[in-house]
């Protein structure tokens, strides 16, 4: 379903739409402060706005709801949202315009608007990307319920907000990363036998078309030819041909050295020989999130237009146990030279990533970040709040967490200490794939070190963040967009220096 999402200038109470969500901070009141923005709307419920208030019956709190029903014409119904006491930031927008939208397709009213009085204009292009959050669904798979059951989708939804150029440009902005955010969520919320690496190829193609990239696409036959064999012991289990899918867009010079961005695409993830464990097993739907964020990013980024070179590289494949996978205490050789010792196949992103790795640094990169659900580990340490940030230097992982922070997708720096290193070393080869449960984040990072040289280079671990097996309140259960976010704030900053 295609979404039309707008900007409208116009004063809230004389809007014709069927719900109006009004974002408010905690404690609201009818007030000198809120009066002029809420008393127009009050009278067109009859006051039932301002009793609430004086009768605190709507706090504020973030996620919380009061919905006023009016007539059949003009504001039909008004929603309030609150933002909770937090400061007003892009990010705490983003979140009570994803509850609004939520709400509108619970009711079922089709469209929206959303208003947050005097919003700066960085609070709009929050947002956008919230609402949008809000609306977004994956219907394809389903049989719709009977007529009379079914609700509409929200197919238009239009942010309120003052009329000047900043605000445009943010909301502009706003569309853009929206846009990005939900072509990784349905990427994501694919099931293994939709999405597979032909999938990549295919939005490869769609976003090469739309936005003039250029577009490279290697198989297996170019991958052996390439030395490849760090990704390919990864995909000699499936039948399925392995892709490593290349976009360049080019918004400075040609000498300019440019962003890589490499995502882990494993469209299933089964363990290979070291089976995972059945229950819940259906999740490992969304081990190619990384790449799934790498595709929005280039999404978003073609769409922003902004002055830097930006190179989006996806290795996909699935991780399959059969009479031709790779074995525990097999030694395979990445495209490096390198070899690895299998200790474990279901460290197995690691080993996709370490040829793309490899493969990236043929374009001369400023710098490579890299985004993988690739350790459980990393769960045990950060839960599901925050990105584990891994770099081989501590500005560009500082840049990294602050460019997160920035997106709402907060990261948290991890230790990279020679000490963890004497955990991947092999009897039989220059490494190995994995150094057991200890610290088992921090080894897969300095296994993934290994095949960048000295190129500035930052890991991402978003087994924790990319999707969520609960419901978020502004989103539900599944997909989250992340690191969409993280790579598109990095790049803007990048372009403005």
């Amino acid at each position: 379903m295609t979404r039309t999402i707008q900007l409208s200038h116009a004063a809230p109470a004389t809007l014709d739409t069927p719900l109006l969500a009004v974002v408010l901070p905690a404690d609201p009141a009818l007030d000198a402060a809120h009066s002029a923005a809420l008393a127009p709307l009050d009278a067109l419920v009859g006051g039932a706005i301002g009793r609430t208030l004086a009768r605190r019956d709507f706090r504020g709190g973030r996620d919380e709801l009061a919905l006023f029903v009016g007539g059949d014409a003009g504001v039909q119904r008004i929603l309030l949202v609150g933002r909770g006491g937090a400061p007003l930031t892009r990010t705490t927008a983003r979140r009570a315009a994803a509850v609004a939208a939520r709400q509108a397709a619970k009711l079922g009213t089709g469209a929206l608007h959303v208003w947050l009085p005097a919003a700066p204009a960085e609070v709009v292009e929050g947002l956008v990307i919230g609402a949008e959050a809000g609306a977004w669904s994956y219907p394809d798979l389903q049989t719709p319920p009977p007529e009379k059951d079914r609700r509409a989708p929200v197919e238009r939804i239009t942010i309120v907000a003052d009329d000047h150029d900043a605000v445009r440009a943010a909301f502009a902005a706003g569309t853009a990363i929206a846009a990005g955010h939900s072509l990784a969520r349905r990427l994501g919320q694919m099931p293994g036998n939709v999405c597979t690496p032909d999938t990549f190829v295919e939005v490869g193609q769609d976003l090469a078309a739309r936005h003039g990239l250029t577009l490279t696409v290697l198989g297996r036959t170019e991958m052996e030819a390439l030395g490849m064999g760090s990704f390919l012991c990864v995909a000699q289990g499936t039948p399925q041909d392995p892709k490593l899918v290349a976009l360049e867009y080019r918004g400075a010079a040609a000498d300019s050295k440019p962003v890589v961005l490499v995502g882990k695409g494993l469209c299933f993830d089964t363990g290979g020989i070291s089976i995972k464990p059945a229950p819940e097993m259906e999740w490992m739907k969304f081990d190619m999130a990384g790449a799934a964020g790498v595709m929005g990013a280039m999404e978003a980024i073609a769409r922003l237009k902004p002055a830097i070179n930006v190179v989006g590289l996806v290795g996909s494949t699935t991780n399959m146990p059969s009479g031709t996978a790779v074995k525990p205490g097999d030694v395979v050789r990445a495209s490096n030279g390198k070899t690895i010792e299998i200790i474990n196949t279901d460290a197995e992103g690691r080993l996709v990533l370490a040829d793309v790795l490899v493969y990236a640094k043929r374009f001369d990169p400023a710098i490579i970040v890299d985004a993988a659900t690739l350790t459980g580990a990393i769960v045990i340490g950060l839960g599901h709040a925050a990105v584990g940030v891994f770099g081989n230097d501590a500005a560009v992982a500082a840049e990294l967490v602050a460019a997160g922070e920035r997106a709402g997708e907060p990261g948290w720096e991890m230790p990279m200490w020679d000490e963890y290193k004497e955990q991947i070393k092999s009897d039989v080869a220059d490494l190995k794939n994995t150094g057991g449960r200890a610290a088992g984040s921090i080894t897969a990072a300095l296994f993934l070190q290994e095949f960048v040289d000295n190129t500035p280079w930052v890991h991402l671990d978003v087994a924790g963040t990319a999707y969520s097996q609960t419901d978020l309140g502004w989103i539900p259960r599944g997909p989250t967009g992340t690191p969409v976010g993280t790579f598109v704030e990095l790049v803007r900053a990048r372009a403005a220096r």
